[in-house]
């Protein structure tokens, strides 16, 4: 059986949403033009995740099985709808940037698959866990893709507006297609073949 420490750590890696499991690319490949944007929208998805987990749990022992479906929309609404409200209120320019992919957390499928293939069929602790595993393993992932689409389509990457590598930047010539909507996938495209090439060669290591 395993422990509520390996129930958090199995999103960063093993069971990753977004680069072994492959779900919530939408707001990924939407948003990811800035580290920055990654990392408030994986900050909303893991409140949404992990909350919604815990009630999901909570709840399961009296949902109805034909219409749990709409109970956890219902669940998940709720917290999104948290998310939405204060974001608006204190984070207005990221509010904007963000724009309707904050809203569309609701269907985002990480959370949903979380609901039905854990959530519901696990106690509180292990939900929670199993929430902010996801969340940080989706975090990291789409603060990756922006990281470094930002930095080839920008020359710079900026936090809190600050540039991380002074005003010059690193010197070459960005790559404008790379913070466009064909850079997303291309970024997303080289990463997962970079991390299957890595996991390919660790299992002919171990074969050997």
């Amino acid at each position: 059986m395993r422990s509520p420490l390996q129930v958090l750590t199995n999103g960063l890696v093993k069971e990753n949403p977004a680069f072994r499991l492959v779900l919530g690319l939408c707001p990924m490949l939407a948003v990811t033009t800035a580290a920055e944007n990654g990392f408030w929208m994986g900050m909303a998805v893991i409140f949404v995740l992990t909350f919604s987990n815990v009630f999901i749990s909570a709840l399961s022992g009296v949902i109805p099985s034909k219409i749990r479906i709409p109970c956890y929309i219902v669940v998940i609404a709720t917290f999104v709808t948290i998310v939405d409200l204060v974001m608006h209120a204190y984070l207005p320019e990221m509010y904007n940037i963000l724009g309707i992919f904050i809203p569309l957390i609701v269907v985002n499928c990480v959370i949903m698959a979380r609901a039905e293939a854990f959530a519901s069929k696990n106690g509180l602790l292990f939900a929670a866990m199993d929430g902010i595993g996801m969340g940080l393993g989706y975090t990291v992932a789409i603060m990756l893709i922006g990281a470094i689409r930002e930095l080839l389509g920008t020359g710079n990457i900026l936090l809190r507006g600050v540039p991380l590598f002074g005003a010059a930047g690193l010197g070459f010539e960005p790559a404008i297609v790379m913070i466009l909507p064909p850079g997303a996938f291309i970024t997303l495209g080289l990463v997962l073949g970079v991390l299957n090439t890595l996991q390919q060669r660790r299992l002919r290591q171990r074969g050997a």
